[in-house]
């Protein structure tokens, strides 16, 4: 499946064609650490990492895992300084918004300000910015606030026109289409497999390789 990220991303198009080396920055929770996998290299930003190599052979790519387990919006925005900013990234990944709603928080307008002010303050630091939403997974859709989350990410990628990677989407659109639920997400009803981990680091290169021309 193809996904676009409604944007463009000029400096992570520049780095890819003048050779020069690429760094990526991946900020989230523990999607992005990779809960329950047990090598690195089965994480989503390593996944990738590999996969953007292969579409790019002339690239240097290095991506820096920044993710956290158990974090929310403001517990990343906190971490801006010195788990993005310090590294200088020519792209950011944020991966947000699950444990804001997945353990019964209710996303309101202050949540929402906090987004699009995170995301003014990724782009002053002059990387490309790309969103990422939530999973689709049980513990996720059993919250009454998912969709008012996903409708916040969206809109805050729309008005700062910054790339939205929508793994919801993703995910719906694979198990719709006869993928098992448990081939995409853990026992836990909530985090992805290694299998759900390689769909969507693979489809976010390519969605990154298609956005950076």
């Amino acid at each position: 499946m193809d996904v676009s990220l409604g944007a463009q991303l000029p400096r992570t198009a520049a780095r890819l064609r003048s050779g020069e080396p690429l760094k990526i920055v991946a900020i989230g929770s523990s999607s992005t650490v990779g809960l329950w996998v047990l090598r690195s290299a089965a994480t989503y930003p390593q996944v990738m990492r590999r996969e953007l190599s292969r579409l790019r052979s002339n690239a240097t790519i290095e991506v820096i895992n920044s993710g956290r387990v158990g974090d929310t919006i403001p517990n990343n925005i906190a971490r801006f300084e010195r788990d993005v900013f310090a590294h200088t990234p020519d792209l950011v990944i944020w991966q947000l918004g699950t444990n804001d709603v997945a353990w019964g928080g209710r996303p309101d307008q202050g949540l929402k300000r906090s987004v699009v002010e995170g995301v003014r303050a990724l782009k002053a630091g002059s990387a490309d910015v790309v969103l990422m939403d939530l999973q689709y997974a049980p513990q996720v859709l059993a919250s009454a606030s998912y969709s008012t989350m996903e409708g916040i990410i969206a809109d805050a990628a729309k008005q700062e026109r910054v790339g939205l990677f929508s793994r919801f989407a993703l995910m719906r659109n694979s198990i719709n289409a006869g993928v098992a639920q448990s081939e995409l997400v853990t026992w836990d009803g909530l985090h992805n497999t290694a299998d759900g981990y390689d769909c969507i680091g693979r489809a976010l290169a390519r969605a990154i390789s298609t956005s950076a021309r």
